[in-house]
Order: structure tokens, then sequence, then C-alpha cells
């Protein structure tokens, strides 16, 4: 191994970190062929539509990997301002300018020229950045409320405020997770962060109480079988598919739930199509070597030499567990539908290229560690 890591890179340096995240594309490369190339053929007239441009996001994502290998992520400190200020204006821009976009009865999408984008995506980890500094600096008055608690909690609600209007409740619990177990990782006392919390549940009842759809998808949640030509139609299929899969699959391509009976079967129901196509053990398979990279990037981010450092790396490692979390149990019947993807696997260009960043920076701070 190179004596100075950050300045070689090599495959055999960190395989705990490497393979996880080169299998898992692979994987999703395949899979989103096998559950798009029905839709594209009809639609584009091109089975290798959604495949083509999913291998261009990931040589992209791939290089911009490296790029933050490289990248002290140092550096980044001194960034937190500047990409926490960019992240508010993607999100007020998609809400309030001509650049824009709709879909699926969502306003997420912004188009910026021939670049289109999800800025709820880069709001996760901006928040991430913001917070591992914040917490870093103040760490000799963490334990003021004033200080340790409110600024972060004010920061995370402008946030919260401008997802709800898209609307986008995934990305909103997914960034009070992190910055709960962030604050609660860098010693902010217990009580400040429980007591915010009732108020908070009380809130977010109300707004699913408050919308129709959202009450429909809870009573979908209780019963999809019940709710299977509706609001549950995506999970009751997806059920189906992984009971098709058994053991072992149907074989690759051969799925029939994708066609047509799971909308979305190649962004946020993919984890369906691998279960009924690779069955039992490309399930196990797919979330084992998610467990893998969730440990070995929160053992990336303990061994960080500095604090900006650990908050950082746990940071990211939290947020890649919440969404695999969200988005397998939504798949599984065990959580209400909630419109994510499933990192690495899933086709969306976003989600691919800025998780994929995420990993460059905690390869550069587990590489960092061992230089230390």
């Amino acid at each position: 191994m190179s004596r100075h890591p950050n300045h070689k890179i090599s495959f055999r340096e960190d395989p705990w970190l490497w393979a996880p995240v080169l299998i898992l594309m692979a994987t999703g490369l395949v899979m989103v062929y096998s559950a798009s190339a029905s839709r594209a053929a009809l639609i584009f007239g091109s089975e290798y539509h959604f495949l083509s441009r999913q291998a261009v996001h990931m040589v992209a994502g791939f290089g911009i990997l490296i790029l933050f290998r490289f990248f002290p992520y140092r550096f980044l400190a001194g960034l937190a301002y500047p990409i926490l200020a960019l992240a508010f204006a993607f999100l007020i821009a998609v809400l309030f300018s001509q650049y824009g976009h709709s879909a699926g009865g969502a306003q997420r999408w912004l188009h910026l020229g021939p670049v289109s984008f999800q800025p709820s995506e880069m709001a996760k980890y901006a928040l991430i950045i913001y917070m591992a500094y914040s917490l870093n600096k103040k760490q000799e008055q963490i334990h003021l409320f004033s200080i340790g608690f409110l600024p972060h909690f004010v920061v995370l609600m402008l946030f919260a405020v401008l997802l709800m209007q898209q609307p986008d409740f995934g990305s909103i619990l997914i960034l009070m997770a992190i910055a709960w177990m962030l604050m609660f990782l860098a010693g902010v006392p217990f009580l400040h962060l429980a007591w915010p919390a009732i108020p908070l549940a009380g809130i977010l009842t109300w707004i699913v109480y408050a919308a129709p759809y959202r009450m429909r998808r809870i009573l979908s949640f209780t019963d999809p079988w019940a709710h299977a030509q509706d609001e549950g139609f995506q999970v009751s299929r997806a059920l189906m598919a992984f009971g098709n899969g058994g053991p072992f699959g149907q074989g690759l391509g051969n799925g029939r739930m994708k066609m047509d009976y799971i909308p979305e079967s190649h962004t946020d129901f993919i984890f369906a199509v691998i279960g009924e196509e690779m069955g039992l053990w490309g399930v196990c398979m797919v979330l084992c070597l998610f467990v893998i990279l969730f440990l070995r990037s929160m053992q990336a981010a303990m061994s960080a030499p500095d604090r900006f450092g650990l908050y950082l790396g746990a940071g990211i490692a939290i947020a890649l567990a919440m969404q695999v979390l969200i988005n397998t149990g939504v798949t599984l019947g065990m959580l209400p539908p909630k419109g994510l993807t499933l990192p690495f696997l899933s086709y969306g260009g976003t989600s691919l290229v800025v998780n994929l960043a995420a990993m460059g920076i905690i390869m550069n701070i587990a590489a960092t560690g061992r230089k230390a």
C-alpha cells in the first residue's frame, strides 16, 4: 500500500468500500435494463434508452467519486455556508422559478439547460456538511441550547418547509434523522433533543391527516391487499414479485411483475424486481452489501483524525442507511409508501452521482485516517 494514500489510488486500498459500491452499481445497471427495457422500447423506440442514460450517469458519478477521493475533506468545512446557501437557492428555484419542473404530482426537478436534477438530493449532503462544520466549531459550548441545538434546528426547519412544498415527505424524515443523530453524536444534551420531538410528532401527524392522499397511503399500508386497486397497488404487486421470486428467483429478465404491474419498477421499486428475478439470495446479497458499506463508512468516520471528519462521515453513513431502510421497508410493505430511490441501484442520475460523490468523501476520510 502506498505511504501516501491521498496521492495514489488503488482498488486494494480499501476493498470494503470499493467492492460494495462497484458490485451494487453493476447490479443496478443490469436490473435497470431488465426493469425498463420493455417500457423504453414502447415509449422511446429503443430498449436501451434508460440503460444508456444510467451508464452515462454512472461514468460521470464514478469520475466525481475519484475527484472527491483526492479532494481533502477538510476543505469542505470552509465551503459549508456556500454549499448550504446553494442548496437553499436550488430548492427555492424549484418552487418559484420557471426552471422548476413537476413529475408524478411533485415539484422536485430543476432544469438548467441540458442538466436536470433533484435539489433535495443535494440538500441532504449540504445539511451534513453544515452540521459537521457547525458542531465541530461549537464543541466547547455544545451543551447550551441556544448554541448546540437551536441553530441546527432552525436550518433543518427551513429545509423542511421548502421540501414540504414539493412535497417530499421522505427527504424530510431523512434530514430529521441525520440532524438528530449527529447532534446526539456531538454531545447535545438528550433533553434538548427529546422535548422538541413531541411537538414535531404532532405537526407530522397533522400533516398526514391534512392531506387525503397521505391518509390513503397510511390506510393502504395497514392492509395493501384491501387497497390493491388504488393506493396499495404498487406495494401489493411488489409483494407478489417477492413471492414469485422464491429462494433463487425467476432468472434475470424473466420477471413478470415489472411488465406494467409495478409502476416505476426501474426507480423506486427496483428492489422488488431484484426479489423476483434474483430471489431471496439476491435480496440478501444486496442487503449484505449495504450493511458492509454502512459499517465500513462508520468505521472510516470513527477513525477520522478530527471531529469534522467524524461528523461528516457519520452523517453520510446515516443518510445512506436511512434511504436504504425507507426504500426497502416500503417495497416490503413494512413502511407507508414513500417515493425514494435505492442508492446505486435505482435509475436516476441525481441520486447516483450524489451518492457516489458521498462515497468519494468517505474514502478520503478513510485514507486520511490511515495516514494519520
